[in-house]
């Protein structure tokens, strides 16, 4: 069943970390993070699923930049990626094995369903063994207990879309997302309760998304703060009119209406990777071996324990998601950042525990016996 719900949304955290304001636990005390909080993981259909041209998708975007010479560091593409198509029930069962609650995925727009050209060479068509893999894909989520928290666009688009008006710089791009957001709540909303509509928002299409996905669940994301202004009070922040001028889009005053009406949660990526290093730990220094690149480093004991007393001070933080359950295509770095709780071997695929993933279930296990205390 569809949930809903009236209330607005904010964010504090790190990885993806989901806050509601809150309201009717003002009379609660928080010992430890809610019983009902999520812990969970994330990932993108680019960077995990591979199936390159499998089951009738089509191309996208992705398919053909990384193809060209010269643009993935590596010289790497995501063609099989960590084949996730294939193996989506193990990877289940290692979302399982620590204590995930949820999990953070998006619809690949060229194998599930179709949105103008979509999933298929057949403009307009429907592909069924796309919306069959990602049927498969919830319903083994549910049986595990793991709460599906959907994207509907994470970078990649049908290349067709790119070829026939330019993808996101034509307005029309905003009525082909309508449709594919319009099939995926038709084919999937009776499962999925949460639903995120850009990892990168285009603020027009989020609009008019909006308006379709009312009709199907209530639950609805945007991950950029910079768009908050326009979606909670209808106008653009001073400090961007200031710096980008007249290449804003102007509101008419009906859509202005829409956007304070089209938000029920808020979460930011705070996209961080670590390593749990037994010794670092001991020593009180950062909780693993840091990436080559200084934003992927991160303190993951002191986000959280920040978010806890967040937590204690009133917020209702509802899920903190860990970027990402494995290592995988990392864009324009291939395959040459490693930083998932997951490692897997390129050649065999073979998914092998860092000490990071069993940080994470320890830390889980051990804050799923906390609880919400009454006041005393």
């Amino acid at each position: 069943m569809c949930r809903s719900t009236t209330q607005k949304a904010a964010v504090y955290g790190d990885t993806l970390v989901l806050l509601h304001i809150i309201s009717s636990h003002s009379n609660l005390r928080v010992r430890g993070f809610p019983t009902n909080f999520l812990f969970g993981t994330a990932s993108s259909s680019y960077q995990f699923e591979g199936a390159y041209l499998s089951d009738g998708k089509g191309m996208s975007n992705w398919d053909v930049f990384a193809h060209k010479p010269g643009s993935i560091g590596d010289g790497s593409n995501g063609d099989v990626a960590v084949d996730q198509y294939h193996r989506y029930l193990e990877d289940i069962d290692l979302m399982e094995a620590i204590k995930s609650t949820a999990t953070v995925f998006n619809f690949m727009g060229e194998n599930s369903t179709e949105y103008a050209s979509c999933f298929n060479k057949i403009f307009g068509e429907v592909n069924l063994a796309g919306i069959n893999y990602y049927d498969r894909l919830i319903d083994a989520l549910l049986l595990k207990g793991i709460q599906p928290f959907v994207t509907l666009f994470h970078f990649d688009i049908p290349q067709e879309l790119e070829d026939r008006y330019g993808g996101w710089l034509s307005p029309q791009s905003q009525e082909d997302f309508v449709f594919l957001a319009d099939i995926c709540f038709k084919s999937f909303g009776d499962r999925v309760k949460y639903w995120v509509t850009f990892n990168e928002p285009d603020l027009m299409s989020h609009l008019v998304t909006v308006e379709v996905i009312s009709h199907h669940v209530a639950a609805l994301a945007n991950w950029k703060l910079q768009i908050l202004d326009p979606i909670l009070f209808g106008k653009y922040p001073k400090e961007m009119e200031m710096v980008l001028g007249t290449i804003l889009p102007n509101f008419p005053s009906n859509d202005q209406v829409k956007l304070k009406e089209g938000l029920d949660f808020h979460w930011n990526l705070h996209n961080r990777g670590f390593y749990i290093n037994e010794v670092q730990k001991k020593m009180g220094g950062p909780n693993g071996e840091l990436t080559p690149f200084e934003w992927l480093n991160v303190y993951p004991q002191d986000h959280l324990d920040n978010l806890l007393a967040a937590i204690r001070e009133g917020a209702d933080v509802r899920g903190y998601f860990a970027w990402s359950l494995l290592d995988n295509f990392e864009w324009k770095f291939g395959f040459s950042v490693k930083f998932g709780l997951y490692h897997v071997d390129r050649a065999t695929f073979k998914r092998t525990p860092r000490l990071s993933a069993s940080w994470y279930k320890h830390f889980i296990a051990k804050h799923k016996t906390e609880s919400i205390m009454p006041t005393t």
